[in-house]
């Protein structure tokens, strides 16, 4: 039986899978021990936990479990990368290169940059959102230090072309950092294959715990190096100091252990149940994907209903259907997504989106619920709406009309 309200913002948070809070169970109760103290068995056994979890994280993405930092999330992760590799190669340069669609979290990290001294590069993207490869290698300069490129992004899906960067980056000595929140455990990410240096993960995008996440950081060709934003008790191999979350390291080792086993069949399932949404949802008029439609994650869609207001059309649906009409961090301000204006939508199209993220817990039958209950939303706004009935009329609305509503 359908139970509502109906969850589909999986790219802002997911579940935790009960076979997490299982791995994690211990390390609350009987087995509480710090990961840093060596003298008894309880911090043994933490200790051990953080290594196993380690290696499952390690796992997942191709890397050496001593390349894998554990932070708080991805912010951190982000912040950490960014700002770690601006001070610790300031000799060589200061100047970055990163992308209009970034999350926020690496745009706002940029800014603090800039006001340091730093000097950041801004790609635009197409109209399906991937970044111009021949645009990003002229970007780069004698000073350049960084590439820091999204492997997919929040709001679209949209998967960049990474091992193409990574030989740019590679062929002009340039570090490449991705921020890979949404793509680890959802799709293949292997470092080496991908020539990746610097990658930040999130375990509660993974069906793990929330306050836990980790950065990958390369150690030989080349090695990276780094400046702790954190001191105290040089932990993680001195990059990140602070009391080691156990029950979040062994829950986020144990949820990429079970991405790496799942992933393929979640993928066909998630894409097929992606697709079947999508169709039925362009059977209205006026309604759009954005973004490109070959290169994103099996999982999400980001459609636009035009003439149709997207934060009306979520007070419609709220007490049914949990979706989003931007990135999690941003949905309280009232401005259209930066990342469908960097695709070149205009306002109308950009206030009227919303983002669905299916996920490991999307039934079939959710699907078909949300599919028919936003249709008919959508249907019952337009019937109320003036500018639908002038765009009917042969007149179409004049876009001021959305910039200022």
């Amino acid at each position: 039986m359908l139970k509502l309200p109906v969850y589909m913002d999986n790219n802002a948070t997911t579940a935790c899978d009960p076979r997490v809070l299982e791995a994690m169970w211990p390390f609350y109760t009987s087995q509480y021990g710090n990961a840093a103290s060596r003298n008894h068995s309880f911090g043994w056994q933490a200790e051990a936990a953080v290594d196993a979890g380690r290696e499952q994280v390690a796992g997942l993405i191709g890397a050496d479990p001593k390349e894998i930092v554990f932070v708080s999330g991805a912010t951190e992760a982000v912040n950490l990368a960014i700002k770690g590799v601006f001070e610790a190669y300031a000799s060589k340069g200061n100047h970055i290169i990163t992308v209009e669609t970034e999350h926020k979290a690496v745009l706002d990290t940029c800014k603090h940059i800039e006001k340091r001294g730093g000097e950041i590069t801004r790609l635009r993207v197409d109209h399906d959102g991937l970044v111009d490869l021949e645009a990003l290698e002229a970007a780069i300069r004698p000073a350049t230090i960084l590439l820091a490129v999204m492997y997919a992004n929040n709001e679209t899906g949209v998967i960049q072309p990474i091992a193409e960067i990574s030989r740019i980056a590679r062929k002009h000595g340039v570090l490449f950092f991705s921020d890979g929140a949404q793509a680890v455990g959802k799709i293949k990410v292997n470092v080496e294959e991908d020539g990746i240096d610097l990658l930040s993960m999130s375990a509660h995008k993974i069906y793990g715990p929330k306050g836990i996440g980790a950065l990958y950081v390369r150690r030989r060709n080349p090695r990276v190096k780094l400046v702790a934003q954190m001191d105290g008790g040089g932990h993680e191999r001195g990059m990140r100091s602070g009391t080691l979350n156990v029950p979040g390291i062994a829950g986020f080792g144990r949820a990429c252990e079970l991405c790496g086993e799942e992933m393929e069949q979640e993928i066909r399932r998630l894409a097929g149940w992606r697709n079947k949404l999508e169709k039925g949802l362009l059977e209205l008029e006026e309604t759009y994907v954005n973004g490109s439609r070959e290169r994103r994650l099996p999982h999400v869609s980001n459609i636009s209903f035009k003439y149709v207001d997207g934060d009306a059309l979520l007070m419609a649906i709220n007490k049914d259907i949990a979706v989003s009409t931007a990135s999690a961090c941003t949905s309280a301000s009232i401005e259209p997504s930066h990342v469908l204006r960097a695709l070149g939508l205009g306002d109308d199209l950009a206030h009227s989106s919303l983002r669905f993220g299916l996920g490991r817990f999307t039934s079939e039958e959710e699907v078909d619920f949300v599919t028919e209950r936003i249709g008919r939303a959508v249907l019952e706004l337009r019937a109320t709406s003036l500018l639908w009935e002038m765009f009917k009329d042969g007149r179409e609305p004049d876009p001021v009309a959305w910039a200022h509503r």
